[in-house]
């Protein structure tokens, strides 16, 4: 793609990428602060992937997700992930029907467009599992029967990162299953204030519903078209193959396992959407940068010398971008 058609490209996604602005600013009216989370969930949406929000109670994650839902004209359903929660509580289950002298499939909440699912980690291995068939293959399977989802279907799960007292840790089949996970941290003074100023305004039933999936459906052709040079391609490679073949003896020692190529997809994906939020029709080595912690902090696992020496994921995404020469 030549100078040109990179500059023509770029006027489109500039007429097109006006609906991320008007889905922020409605949101903007019961949310106060958190544009970075908000934003993260924007652009899962569009990847059609799913987002893990790590977060202490209290922090608007909910309310963020039950308004984004609300904004673009969707399905939700919110289920309370327990210790004694059951697959059939989230997937559904056969009923036998005396009257016919057959089984009915009862649905569950997972039949949606967007599921919440609050405190994931505190769910068992059975629903985890059952979880993990809708994430990959967007279908589950109810007895003998498999009941495509309906598109778009997205998974916004939560997790406290405090109290794991009756939580269980996630497989990291079901984490690398996750596009991005975000953390979510504390407003500041200034937010905190106009959070009690506005305390009985925030109501999601006030908010406008300002477009429809759909209308996002068609505007990812744009996103897929997004210039990314082959260097970037390369440069997205190499971090990833960084974290698992890593050249220093420090990243050698921190780091056990590495991502999978579904986490290179995921950054390449990202980072395009980042491009086009920003109304640009080309990818830079910024946008890979912005997303990277998000894309790459749930699929390394670290050695015990990392815990000893109070490394946390985050510490060494950046020892990797560091490590990393720019294109």
């Amino acid at each position: 793609m030549d100078y040109a058609e990179i500059e023509k490209l770029t006027q489109k996604v500039k007429q097109e990428n006006t609906f991320i602005r008007d889905i922020k600013n409605e949101i903007a009216k019961i949310i106060v602060g958190q544009e970075c989370l908000v934003e993260r969930i924007i652009i899962s949406f569009i990847c059609g992937g799913h987002i893990l929000l790590e977060g202490l109670p209290g922090l608007a994650k909910t309310l963020t997700i039950r308004a984004f839902a609300k904004v673009i004209d969707t399905d939700f359903m919110r289920v309370q992930f327990t210790p004694d929660l059951l697959p059939a509580d989230l997937i559904g289950t056969r009923i036998y029907n005396p009257r016919d002298l057959n089984f009915i499939t009862k649905k569950g909440p997972i039949f949606t467009n967007i599921l919440l699912a609050d405190e994931i980690n505190r769910a068992p291995a059975k629903v985890q599992s059952a979880l993990l068939q809708a994430m990959e293959e967007k279908q589950v399977t109810i007895g003998e029967e498999t009941f495509v989802l309906k598109a778009p279907f997205m998974v916004l799960a939560t997790e406290n990162p405090i109290e794991q007292e009756g939580t269980y840790p996630l497989p990291e089949a079901q984490l690398d299953r996750f596009l991005m996970k975000v953390l979510v941290d504390y407003p500041d003074r200034k937010q905190e204030k106009e959070i009690l100023t506005r305390f009985r305004e925030i109501n999601v039933d006030n908010l406008k519903q300002i477009i429809h999936p759909d209308f996002i459906a068609e505007k990812s052709k744009i996103i897929d078209s997004i210039y990314i040079d082959e260097k970037l391609i390369e440069y997205i490679v190499t971090l990833v193959d960084e974290t698992r073949k890593p050249s220093g003896k420090e990243l050698k020692k921190y780091l056990d396992f590495g991502a999978s190529p579904r986490a290179s997809i995921a950054l390449m994906k990202a980072s395009r959407c980042i491009a086009f939020i920003r109304g640009r029709g080309f990818v830079t080595p910024d946008d890979i940068k912005e997303i990277g912690a998000d894309v790459l902090r749930h699929r390394i696992i670290l050695t015990y010398e990392a815990e000893a020496d109070t490394k946390t994921p985050d510490d060494i995404v950046k020892m990797i971008f560091d490590s990393v020469e720019v294109p």
